[in-house]
């Protein structure tokens, strides 16, 4: 978890955070899909020729799609992966998977969600149900134990997975780090409480009182926090509730295979007005 890092002051830009990945990372992204993604994070991720990673997400989308293509993800873990039903498969990702170049450690939801569960808890496996007439297993040369309280029945365990970071977008954050999520935060809180450290993308800054009034409703703690960046629409062209819902014409866009839209694609995404 986070240590040794300055808690007064954790704000900085988008170029700044996406700085602190090094080559070869491993990243937990946040969100489903194509709902909250830290899709501002990804993009600068390619903007500085990031190389090497590993992403880490139960249902990702755009964000490992467009890591395939510009070839900046090498490695994944991951369950169900798509840009949703308008848009079927995630086609870059897929021809990745097919030529070679994303190694695959291919996962059901509730399998990955086990190794993070693992981490978090600081042991080295996790048991898990529903693997049973799965290639999962044997794909990835999990184990089975004999439940050790005499039931006469295996339990298939899930290696502990800790990625580097978790690369969260949320609704909100004050100046400590405290983060909010409004709505359905999906596997971010594991993510949170399983990597290394966190950073934050954040729709906006807002007042501590809004934390210290309600702290039921903070995700992600302030103390698990490295650092985060304000970026308003960070999660287009995907939705982040109750802001934006998701721009489906930005993303039909994007999957055009042509070069030149896909650098205007780049170049008109919301966080190019914070980085110009």
């Amino acid at each position: 978890m986070t240590s040794g890092f300055n808690q007064s002051d954790k704000c900085v830009s988008l170029q700044q955070l996406v700085s602190r990945v090094p080559n070869g990372a491993s990243l937990a992204l946040g969100g489903s899909f194509l709902h909250r993604g830290p899709f501002s994070f990804v993009r600068e991720l390619i903007r500085q020729n990031k190389q090497d990673l590993e992403i880490i997400k139960q249902s990702p989308g755009y964000d490992i799609d467009i890591l395939c293509r510009t070839g900046t993800a090498t490695k994944a873990r991951a369950g169900i992966v798509a840009m949703e039903g308008n848009f079927g498969l995630a086609q870059y990702y897929r021809k990745a998977v097919e030529q070679g170049r994303l190694a695959l450690e291919e996962h059901a939801c509730a399998t990955l969600t086990a190794g993070l569960r693992a981490a978090a808890f600081g042991i080295p496996f996790q048991p898990c149900a529903g693997i049973d007439g799965s290639e999962l297993a044997k794909l990835n040369e999990w184990a089975k134990i004999p439940d050790p309280y005499g039931s006469g029945k295996d339990v298939w365990v899930i290696p502990a997975i800790q990625p580097d970071y978790a690369v969260i977008h949320a609704n909100e954050v004050d100046r400590k780090g405290n983060v909010r999520v409004l709505g359905t935060y999906h596997w971010d809180r594991i993510m949170s409480r399983s990597a290394k450290s966190v950073l934050v993308i954040a729709e906006k800054l807002v007042d501590d009182t809004v934390f210290t009034d309600s702290p039921e409703t903070t995700l992600i703690p302030y103390f698990l926090v490295e650092a985060f960046s304000i970026v308003k629409n960070g999660a287009w062209p995907g939705s982040c509730w109750p802001a934006y819902e998701i721009d489906y014409p930005a993303v039909e866009a994007y999957l055009n295979p042509d070069e030149a839209a896909f650098a205007e694609h780049m170049n008109t995404a919301p966080e190019t007005k914070e980085i110009a």
